[in-house]
């Protein structure tokens, strides 16, 4: 079934990355996802990490109450990351997997092989009242014991097709089948990881995805062209697509 409106969320762990690097005030993930709900977000989105290294407890504190739109709080499987949830209460979780010694998040969560815990987690998280969505490859049978996990929703993974360039091919064929699969288990889906302006349309077509989070390439692309806009340009590529596959159905 396809969403009349596709959310974008924009992930402002970046903008804490950039902060970060000199220990500083400047420039604020808040601030920013202030001026991203102004452009157009439909929601915000912060990975707080175990190891904090972009965004900080103050951050998501800040955001869970100031947020003018949908703040979405991505956190690994941990008791301790449970907990600053269950506290905060944001409106929705998603579940996503940490190592330390990646740059950014490299895959999704294991579900198969850890599907005990992150169950656990999803109980705790929806007996609380909060939407949970998990982060997780493209693959169908993760798609099927996400379901059997409880979750609210997935996030498709899109960094293989990021990787492989974008437009058709083998990658795409996989987030439009799981994309169709979760739909008709009755997940809400969501999709995100290496999206700009050039790759996203394909992906933002497939109707069944709800929600796109995106943040790297908008933030790299708010350098030149500033934050408002760089939200706005991503906001229409997203549009069109959406729009041209509405005409093609």
């Amino acid at each position: 079934m396809r969403a009349r409106h596709q959310r974008l969320y924009i992930n402002v762990d970046h903008v804490a990355t950039l902060r970060q690097a000199r220990r500083g005030d400047e420039p604020s993930p808040v601030e920013a996802a202030a001026i991203c709900e102004v452009a157009g977000a439909d929601g915000i989105t912060a990975h707080l990490r175990e190891d904090r290294r972009h965004i900080q407890d103050a951050d998501v504190e800040a955001l869970a109450t100031m947020s003018k739109s949908y703040f979405n709080l991505e956190a690994a499987c941990a008791d301790e990351m449970i907990g600053i949830a269950l506290r905060l209460h944001p409106p929705q979780v998603t579940l996503v997997p940490e190592r330390r010694q990646e740059i950014t998040t490299e895959g999704g969560l294991d579900v198969a092989g850890d599907a005990e815990r992150v169950g656990r987690c999803v109980r705790r998280l929806r007996d609380a009242g909060i939407r949970v969505s998990l982060f997780i490859d493209p693959d169908e049978e993760t798609v099927r014991l996400s379901k059997k996990c409880g979750a609210d929703a997935i996030e498709l993974h899109t960094g293989q097709y990021a990787l492989a360039g974008g437009g058709d091919g083998p990658a795409l064929d996989a987030l439009v089948h799981c994309a169709k699969l979760a739909s008709d288990l009755g997940l809400a889906v969501h999709a995100g990881h290496g999206l700009n302006v050039a790759n996203v349309g394909p992906v933002a077509a497939i109707p069944e995805i709800e929600e796109l989070n995106i943040g790297h390439s908008i933030v790299s692309r708010a350098i030149f062209v500033g934050l408002p806009e760089a939200v706005r340009e991503m906001r229409g590529a997203m549009d069109a697509a959406r729009r041209s596959g509405a005409h093609s159905a």
